[in-house]
């Protein structure tokens, strides 16, 4: 929130630090580095896994708390996120169990983002598809470098991926279903 463009090159510096045996993870960040110009409040864009989301949500909120960054850090996510869409003619569209106008999954993210304490949740409809065709959930935290922050981050960025894994496990997605036992995601309908 700083404005400052080296404090994007410093979580560019965790992200690498922390993530170096993921190559199209550091191709992105060192091309971006390199041909993405800054336009208005300096962001950066990277694409994490369950588990990795939470890993570096809490490295971002120790980069404040150690005065690495000089201001407090927004972590959002894209909108073609697995578990915070009902969007039949795109992101859901043909789901295995025919779930893929079901508009209770963004709704079930949106709250359990919002219990976790996410820093503000939103729920909206269109995406891309037309007014009344699909609804999103969205949502930010923020790493402003407290312990209380660190322990929301740890919530809202373990919550939000998880709830895509939930509900392609639940549409029976043999992926999903063992990334949710691999990472020992509990899903109350899976034996």
């Amino acid at each position: 929130l700083s404005g400052d463009p080296n404090d994007i090159y410093e979580t560019d510096k965790a992200i690498l630090e922390n993530f170096p045996n993921d190559k199209a993870l550091v191709r992105w960040i060192k091309l971006a580095q390199e041909k993405v110009e800054f336009q208005g409040l300096p962001a950066r864009i990277c694409w994490l896994g369950y588990g990795e989301r939470a890993k570096m949500g809490k490295i971002f909120n120790q980069l404040v708390a150690d005065g690495k960054v000089k201001a407090p850090i927004v972590i959002g996510r894209d909108h073609l996120d697995c578990g915070s869409v009902a969007s039949p003619y795109r992101e859901t569209e043909t789901m295995k169990d025919g779930s893929d106008a079901i508009a209770d999954w963004p709704i079930l993210n949106a709250m359990l983002n919002s219990i976790g304490g996410a820093s503000w949740v939103s729920v909206h409809h269109g995406g891309g598809v037309g007014i009344g065709k699909s609804i999103h959930a969205g949502m930010v935290i923020v790493a402003d470098g407290t312990k209380e922050a660190e322990e929301r981050l740890e919530r809202v960025l373990t919550y939000d991926p998880g709830m895509g894994i939930v509900r392609h496990a639940d549409a029976g997605y043999e992926r999903a279903i063992n990334n949710a036992k691999i990472n020992n995601v509990k899903i109350p309908m899976m034996k």
